[in-house]
């Protein structure tokens, strides 16, 4: 696999090796040795999540908050997300910035984001399936989340505002402005 660094620290891409021919292709989504390797991450994943969304859905921006923080490795089997990994660690250099890349069943690219981001995607094709590992079982006790289109963060998300679709709770999440992050550097 080929691990792409990018502007944030930690957040990495992950592109597998593809291996094609006239039957169709092959590759390894996951091998545990090869990610601890290259990414250097101390993660165990212990839960699979999917989702599937049509043209339009922005899920996110999506956390869980201490003792039961998660680290995510995503990637989309069918369609194109545009993902997003927002820093939400006080003290760090990047906090409030993000990371947006595409994400699609043609591209087969993973996005790793560590403990202390927040996370949403956006569906850009009329349907996507949407997989994701998390480091660490989900609680709803620990549910965290910021608005998708808070004016601090500004993510450039790739959907006219009035074709966005959200889900009854992510149309009443907090702002970064007022939020208390339990995440620290």
């Amino acid at each position: 696999m080929n691990v792409i660094k990018t502007e944030i620290e930690g957040v990495l891409i992950i592109e597998p090796k593809i291996f094609g021919d006239c039957r169709g292709y092959f590759y390894e989504s996951f091998n545990a040795r090869d990610f601890a390797e290259q990414v250097n991450a101390d993660v165990v994943f212990v839960q699979d999540n999917q989702s599937y969304s049509r043209y339009g859905v922005v899920r996110g921006l999506h956390f869980q908050k201490p003792p039961y923080t998660q680290s995510k490795l995503v990637r989309v089997i069918q369609g194109s997300v545009v993902d997003v990994a927002v820093d939400i660690r006080k003290g760090s250099p990047t906090y409030g910035k993000y990371v947006a890349v595409e994400l699609s069943g043609d591209n087969h690219r993973q996005l790793f984001i560590p403990k202390g981001f927040a996370h949403g995607f956006a569906v850009v094709s009329d349907t996507a399936l949407f997989q994701y590992k998390c480091d660490e079982l989900y609680h709803p006790e620990s549910e965290g989340a910021l608005m998708w289109n808070d004016p601090d963060i500004a993510i450039a998300w790739p959907i006219p505002s009035d074709k966005v679709e959200l889900s009854e709770k992510d149309r009443n999440h907090g702002f970064l402005k007022d939020f208390d992050s339990p995440f620290h550097i």
